[in-house]
């Protein structure tokens, strides 16, 4: 169990009826719009809406909020960097068409007990073979082999690279050249990613009482891996991923670490995307939160070249077909079969905001860079605008929900309403 983190982490809410209050404190109003329970919403407060309800802010102390029944736990987080907090956020369950006001109060130092339901970390292999602590920061080099297992028996990073998880799911990346997410299926809420991989002779693509890998990739673009398809002059459309000797050096940076929500970014300023000496700079920020089944990836580029479009996807190695909806503001491709490593139910999706989406595609299984996937392209996004996605996992050994494609269709209905109809904060 956890009792608070550094000073400045932990605001606590208490349900409000009155509105008499000093200068000191405040009321929030969050509505659920839709007729349906909503459970885990995250809930962001930007640092200027609270200073205008509660006049300017301390960079340390923080803001004392108790729930009706129990502390609700909120985090901090400095998004760009500077020394003080950007975002204050918290999870919230709604029930139907559910109004609530809570009472934020200007207040010291604030302990409370739980559990985290997200985290990310990046650790290096030190000389006796034991991983270090998580790094705030890491690069690596162009060209960064994957890790060869008939000689050595543990990779140079932690599972191979940056993990990130909540409650419900894991994902990893590949930082080498492969640069392609996976995913663990997870049957326990608790934090599993610092001791996963940690013991080489403990196999996590064997079933175990935390969960397992559940994901093979292949050449594929995995759990929502990143590529770019550009027009060449009388050729059709090149499929290139990011990956390979050309996406240039890896930097990796942890930017908050629960214990609601976790965010990192990886970032590809030298990607010589067709070879040319031409480079363009990626960055991918990506972030989970406890509660749900994806994690939400916001990527922004620069110099990216002339008519490109941006271009995620889903493995399909072991799936039947893909399904296509567009529902209001969104479009969502997915899949449902025995298609895990554990030969049991997955179902996986991307979401992506409508006003983002070109279209929906398949790869080739054979004769290209990148096979095996089903894909959705996007706009490519300018250095200052970002296009977002999120990227669902559903295995049905996490949740019953997911023993069915009915069901997981169904889960992915009410995925989508939400989605397009976000609590109202006033």
């Amino acid at each position: 169990m956890m009792k608070g983190f550094q000073k400045g982490i932990w605001i606590l809410f208490l349900a409000c009826s009155s509105t008499k209050l000093s200068a000191q404190q405040t009321v929030i109003q969050l509505k659920n719009q839709l007729p349906v329970a909503r459970k885990n919403e995250l809930i962001e407060l930007d640092r200027t809406f609270l200073e205008k309800k509660l006049g300017k802010l301390p960079e340390v102390e923080p803001l004392e909020i108790t729930g009706q029944k129990q502390p609700v736990a909120m985090q901090f987080d400095d998004l760009d960097g500077n020394g003080k907090w950007d975002k204050a956020v918290f999870l919230y369950s709604f029930k139907s068409r559910e109004t609530v006001k809570l009472k934020v109060v200007l207040s010291g130092d604030v302990l409370v007990s739980g559990a985290p339901v997200a985290h990310v970390r990046q650790r290096r292999k030190l000389a006796n073979d034991i991983f270090g602590p998580a790094l705030l920061a890491d690069t690596v080099p162009a060209g960064q082999p994957n890790t060869d297992f008939t000689k050595a028996k543990l990779p140079p990073f932690l599972t191979e690279g940056p993990a990130w998880e909540n409650d419900k799911v894991g994902f990893r990346i590949y930082m080498d050249v492969r640069n392609t997410k996976d995913i663990w299926g997870k049957t326990t809420t608790d934090m599993m990613m610092d001791i996963v991989g940690v013991d080489p002779s403990v196999i996590y693509h064997h079933l175990a009482p935390w969960g397992m890998d559940i994901l093979a990739v292949g050449k594929s673009l995995g759990a929502g891996s990143l590529a770019l398809s550009v027009p060449v002059a009388g050729k059709s459309d090149t499929l290139v991923r990011l990956g390979g000797v050309n996406m240039g050096k890896i930097i990796y940076r942890k930017i908050a670490d629960g214990p609601v929500r976790a965010i990192f970014q990886m970032e590809y300023p030298q990607w010589n995307v067709m070879g040319n000496g031409k480079l363009t700079s990626l960055t991918e920020e990506i972030s989970i939160w406890g509660g749900q089944y994806f994690y939400e990836s916001r990527v922004s580029l620069k110099n990216a070249p002339k008519g490109a479009k941006l271009v995620t996807g889903i493995v399909n190695l072991k799936s039947t077909k893909a399904m296509q909806d567009s529902i209001n503001n969104a479009m969502l491709l997915s899949t449902f079969d025995q298609q895990s490593e554990n030969k049991d139910n997955l179902g996986m999706a991307v979401l992506v905001n409508k006003a983002d989406f070109v279209a929906f595609g398949k790869t080739p299984d054979a004769g290209s860079e990148v096979l095996n996937t089903y894909a959705v392209l996007m706009k490519v996004p300018s250095a200052k605008q970002k296009v977002a996605f999120r990227f669902y996992s559903c295995w049905e050994r996490s949740d019953a929900a997911f023993t069915t494609a009915s069901r997981f269709k169904s889960y992915l209905s009410k995925e989508t309403n939400t989605y397009n109809s976000p609590i109202l904060v006033k």
